[in-house]
């Protein structure tokens, strides 16, 4: 018995219990080695943010049943900390503890991807947005405030996963420093700076980079030591590059792509399928370990889609779905994609795979009719007043809708521009609508009318469609970011109402009786359930807006396309009725939502 308590206290410390085997991992020149062979990474990548927690379980399966034998993850810093210097593991889809135990459990290994800039299509690629309010700020460099905060999330994270590493008997087997530094800026001492936060809180593991196959790049974003992930890696020439960068470390594809992005007004985004196919014959050829990227997608819930920019008056927001034509699908789904990569990797193994996991159940919603019951206008907040329109950011909102009231003084017609508008403006002059502006494109000016009205009042409503989350522009703040000018004349003494729409302020509105509800109205319906599953919902009869269903945001929608359908799962409806709101910019009457089973 003296020798009892002693071995206990160890297992509970080491968290290795009896039948347990703790593993190694490390970097030969040329391969990544583990437990003293050589080893092949093939990985599959998913995000728990966008993936509702109880389906974490069957979205590895799939993975796992594909061939895949580690799980890659983004952790999305915004998502854990969206009020400064609270860090929330627990609640909805953020106990990423608990996802990589999971993925144990499910005999997976797990690469680490936690940025702190992430980019991923995700809201401000995963930076807390309250980092704009600072006025000068400068991301992903040696800025004191920046470093400041990235060191305080690294310490929160750290605590996190460091039980989970392979080194203390879990699954993470190497860790990514930031994500493609190469492809935004060449401040190798910050790269490095990152590095030593982690390994000073404790993470032991290897790490790795990622970065297009590019000498510049490489050269730019990778750490020494660290291995060199491609993005993507899919030839002897793109291996070679990395190489030559550094003979001594192993590399691999990072983020091979069988599917891939969507924005608003495109097509949805199919690569053909004999890519992908000869892309991983490739790998699986030459032994080269990889990362599927995505396996699959899920889905943007509530604001968290990003947008992409490539010039100072470009603007692409994403969609809502994250379906990224991946191998399993926005449900849960196994793909064609799916199914070819599954038989490529069984051919070159020689592996048994496992039985593919049944899809999870969908129903489909019966028809039902939403009915206005108030607007924005009558719900607005106290005023803030200000001299000069403000951003968000600075109003210490981070995401939703924010609205700009002035009366006019001197010039009340002509041509008005708002400079710059993020992202898309409702102009009103005496509560009637004159036009919309969108940021996309750098044509900002509108036709404001003669009125007859002595003092004309115009009010900005404004839309934030996601902080854009990759390349040079990601110091995108939003609202009016500079000033709002009438015939060359700037307009002063503005009200700004903060309207962030969070799910509790939209479950308490009240029905207005006797109002003009222009505009921004809010509709409330609902739908009974027999059975609880999975559906889309279909927004195609509405124009733009947001849906909430019993309290839960599943995101935007807008009638340019191409997304129509919302996913809505499972977790969040309940037997009976299920409440729905929908807050649409242009819609005023009454209209119907029907029930599908699919994205398209």
């Amino acid at each position: 018995m003296k020798y009892f308590f002693p071995m206990l206290l160890f297992i509970l410390l080491t968290g290795i219990s009896k039948g347990q085997q703790k593993h190694s991992f490390s970097f030969a020149k040329s391969d990544f080695i583990m437990d003293g062979k050589p080893y092949q990474i093939i990985s599959g990548e998913m995000h728990p943010a966008r993936i509702p927690k109880m389906y974490w379980r069957h979205r590895i399966q799939m993975a796992k049943a594909m061939g895949c034998n580690t799980i890659a993850a983004y952790v999305f810093w915004n998502y854990i900390e969206e009020k400064e210097g609270v860090f929330d593991w627990k609640s909805e889809n953020r106990d990423i503890a608990e996802f990589v135990r999971i993925c144990q459990e499910e005999g997976m290994w797990v690469l680490f991807r936690p940025g702190p800039y992430v980019c991923g299509e995700w809201d401000f690629g995963g930076f807390p947005p309250y980092l704009l309010s600072i006025p000068d700020i400068r991301l992903r460099c040696l800025d004191p405030r920046y470093m400041a905060a990235v060191t305080k999330y690294v310490g929160e994270i750290s605590k996190q996963i460091k039980p989970l590493l392979i080194t203390n008997g879990g699954p993470v087997i190497m860790v990514q420093v930031e994500n493609e530094y190469g492809s935004y800026g060449n401040d190798r001492d910050y790269l490095a700076a990152l590095k030593k936060l982690w390994v000073d809180n404790g993470i032991d593991v290897p790490f790795y980079t990622a970065d297009g196959p590019t000498p510049f790049m490489m050269e730019a974003g990778t750490v020494e030591g660290a291995a060199i992930g491609l993005d993507s890696g899919s030839s002897d020439a793109d291996f070679e590059q990395a190489t030559k960068k550094n003979p001594d470390v192993p590399a691999f594809s990072a983020e091979t792509y069988p599917g891939w992005l969507t924005h608003w007004k495109e097509k949805y985004q199919k690569p053909d399928k004999a890519n992908i196919v000869k892309e991983v014959t490739y790998l699986m050829e030459h032994k080269r370990s990889f990362n599927l990227y995505v396996v699959h997608g899920g889905t943007n819930f509530g604001f968290n889609a990003g947008a992409n920019a490539f010039t100072p008056v470009q603007f692409q927001p994403d969609i809502t779905s994250y379906d990224y034509d991946a191998p399993v699908n926005e449900r849960g789904e196994p793909t064609a994609k799916y199914y070819a990569i599954r038989d490529l990797i069984a051919k070159y193994t020689g592996k048994k795979l496992p039985k593919i996991p049944k899809p999870t159940a969908v129903t489909v919603v019966p028809a039902f009719q939403m009915q206005p019951f108030t607007s924005i206008w009558n719900v607005l907040p106290q005023a803030v007043k200000s001299p000069q329109v403000k951003t968000m950011e600075s109003m210490g909102q981070y995401k939703g809708f924010i609205v700009y009231r002035s009366k006019l003084i001197g010039r009340k017609s002509g041509e008005l521009t708002i400079t710059e508008p993020h992202d898309y403006a409702l102009v009103l002059l005496n509560g009637k609508l004159i036009d919309t502006v969108y940021r996309d494109g750098g044509k900002w000016t509108i036709k404001l009318p003669v009125t007859d009205v002595k003092d004309p009042v115009l009010e900005i409503l404004v839309e934030n469609m996601g902080h854009i989350n990759f390349a040079q522009y990601m110091i995108d703040r939003k609202g009016i970011t500079d000033r709002v000018a009438l015939e060359g004349m700037t307009l002063f003494n503005w009200e700004i109402f903060n309207l962030p729409m969070e799910d509790s302020f939209v479950a308490g509105l009240k029905p207005a009786v006797g109002t003009d509800l222009h505009d921004g109205v809010f509709f409330k319906g609902s739908f009974a359930l027999n059975t609880v599953a999975d559906t889309y919902l279909d927004l195609s009869k509405f124009k733009k807006g947001v849906i909430w269903v019993n309290g839960h945001n599943l995101g935007r929608y807008w009638n340019v396309g191409p997304q129509f359908h919302l996913y809505c799962p499972a977790n969040w409806l309940k037997k009976g009725n299920n409440e729905v709101v929908v807050m649409d910019l242009h819609q005023k009457d009454a209209a119907g939502i029907s029930g599908v089973k699919t994205l398209e």
